[in-house]
């Protein structure tokens, strides 16, 4: 999923942070550095810093403009400046196809670090087309499990699909969420989703897991997503029988049919999808939402608190679960130019996989990956959300976090570890 806030990115004090305007402050990179490499190297982000999710954007922009920071303090990919430009895209398909030409072509962006799932799955081919590397923190589409990375054939671009995630997705997170249901003994569930990829893709790879070990659907009711009322159709979904109801919308949308829901007193135990565990909806629904659990992405990667310590030197943004990401995301990128030594999109594509997954010098930030391949060693990057030890399809494994809702906000209360949720992926999608 992907998310917004207020368009200003950080600089660090330094000139290494975002430019959120035209891109007039991009270098084209043609320009020579002392050892002939380009002055400035430039990511592109599409970013939600309006629409449906903006209200998760500020965590995300704010980790990577402390990854910018930190790399351009080490030195910089081939000792070039990085630049990030972010460009506001709503979640719009349309907007979206718009935006990511205006950063390759327009601003030179060498990699994308950003694009949603209800971006990338209609833009598939459009994105194959462009063959620019896209390293984003955000989607959990199932549609990404057997699509996108290198194929475990970094030298050979002629299969690649482009496409890389630093976020684990749908079919990890939303299994653990699945286990935890069975654990706790929900084996009939009720459903209510928004009509949109992301939801619907959050709900599938619920059920993939829960289905496959015994849970049974009651009822399924899918609705148009920013209705003034849900009455109706909590109304026909609370006509069957079951033990815990999923609720897969956006937040605005969520917390009206939340909200119907408390006033009718339906009952039942509620089960959230990712983006809901935010304290305004506790605050909006209220005390009956106690009790609620939402799975989300972990944040046990190996470098977490490297990360940490780095990102709350850059502002004050609140972390969730895809601001970790958006950090490995960064580094992952800068990383693959660095052992490439140069900075064209197919470089990078080339080298995404071995430096995440092979059996070098393990690594938690740019500046050590950059050491470690000066004195010529492989590397392998570890990351703060996950290890990033991507797949084939350019996907990662990671925990899974579940939150419970109290008076005082979410809690994480437990943690599904990888391992437990791996053993209900089928490896052949990963």
């Amino acid at each position: 999923m992907g998310f917004g806030g207020d368009g200003e990115g950080g600089d660090g004090g330094d000139g290494s942070g975002s430019d959120d305007g035209d891109g007039s402050g991009s270098d084209d990179g043609n320009g020579g550095s002392d050892d002939g490499g380009p002055d400035t190297i430039v990511f592109g982000q599409p970013g939600a810093q309006t629409g449906s999710f903006d209200f998760l954007q500020p965590g995300v922009s704010q980790a990577a403009d402390a990854a910018v920071r930190h790399i351009n303090e080490a030195g910089g990919p081939l000792g070039a400046e990085l630049e990030l430009v972010r460009r506001d895209t709503a979640v719009d398909p349309q907007e979206a196809r718009t935006v990511t030409t205006q950063l390759v072509e327009n601003d030179d962006a060498a990699a994308i670090v950003g694009l949603f799932s209800s971006e990338i799955n209609p833009l598939w081919d459009f994105l194959q087309d462009l063959q620019t590397p896209v390293v984003t923190p955000w989607p959990g589409s199932t549609f990404l499990d057997t699509r996108g990375g290198d194929k475990g054939t970094p030298d050979d671009v002629s299969d690649d699909e482009w496409v890389w995630r630093t976020v684990v997705g749908d079919t990890v997170h939303t299994g653990g969420s699945a286990v935890y249901a069975l654990e706790e003994g929900f084996e009939t569930l009720g459903i209510i989703n928004g009509n949109t990829e992301g939801e619907r893709s959050y709900v599938d790879g619920f059920l993939s897991v829960y289905e496959e070990n015994g849970g049974t659907v009651a009822e399924r009711v899918e609705v148009e997503l920013g209705s003034s009322s849900y009455q109706s159709a909590l109304s026909r979904l609370f006509d069957a029988e079951f033990d815990a109801f999923l609720v897969s919308m956006p937040q605005e949308s969520a917390i009206t049919a939340l909200s119907d829901w408390s006033d009718g007193g339906y009952g039942r135990q509620p089960i959230l999808s990712d983006t809901l565990a935010q304290q305004a909806v506790i605050d909006q629904v209220g005390s009956d939402l106690h009790g609620a659990w939402a799975a989300s992405p972990g944040r046990s990667g190996p470098s977490y608190d490297t990360f940490e310590s780095i990102y709350l030197e850059e502002g004050d943004a609140e972390i969730n679960g895809w601001t970790p990401p958006s950090w490995d995301a960064v580094q992952v990128t800068a990383l693959a130019i660095e052992r490439a030594g140069e900075a064209t999109p197919e470089a990078i594509q080339r080298n995404l996989g071995p430096v995440s997954r092979g059996e070098g010098t393990t690594v938690s930030t740019f500046a050590e990956g950059k050491e470690a391949l000066a004195n010529g060693e492989e590397i392998t990057y570890e990351g703060a959300a996950t290890p990033v030890d991507f797949t084939e399809h350019g996907n990662v494994f990671g925990s899974v976090t579940i939150s419970t809702a109290e008076e005082g906000g979410f809690v994480e209360t437990t943690e599904v570890p990888a391992e437990d949720v791996r053993e209900y992926v089928a490896e052949g999608e990963y």
